[in-house]
């Protein structure tokens, strides 16, 4: 389920679009988190900008992420096997299933899923987080 890449035009009218700033390091970071990363971390991000986008701190790679998620071009994903923030671009609603053995993400669209909740009328859902867990093998 990964996204279109975009230009870093296209990135840039985004960025516009929700109202933030399109710097040069926030378009990188997009283009970054957007096109090639797999539910990457912020420090998996530094990592790359270190190679591709030198002198870029870590505030400042923290500081985008956290800013692409507040206008919904990523989301979270906090797993409870993990303290680590992960960073998906996928920002329709879906599952994740994670293989225990490489430790991969995978977007799991909710129709191969069946959940049902039947609780109380005391209890609104705003939200329900799926993860899989167990091995791929294929």
């Amino acid at each position: 389920m990964k996204t279109v890449c975009l230009t870093p035009q296209e990135i840039e009218k985004a960025l516009i679009d929700k109202g933030v700033q399109p710097t040069a390091q926030r378009i990188a970071i997009c283009r970054y988190v957007l096109c090639e990363a797999d539910h990457p971390t912020a420090e998996q991000v530094k990592e790359w900008a270190d190679k591709n986008f030198p002198k870029m701190s870590l505030a400042t790679v923290y500081n985008t992420l956290n800013t692409l998620v507040d206008v919904e071009l990523l989301s979270e994903v906090k797993l409870p096997h993990s303290d680590k923030v992960m960073y998906d671009n996928n920002i329709h609603k879906h599952y994740h299933f994670i293989d225990e053995e490489s430790g991969k993400l995978y977007d799991i669209d909710p129709d191969e899923v069946e959940v049902s909740a039947r609780l109380k009328r005391k209890f609104k859902i705003r939200d329900i987080k799926v993860v899989l867990r167990g091995k791929v093998t294929g």
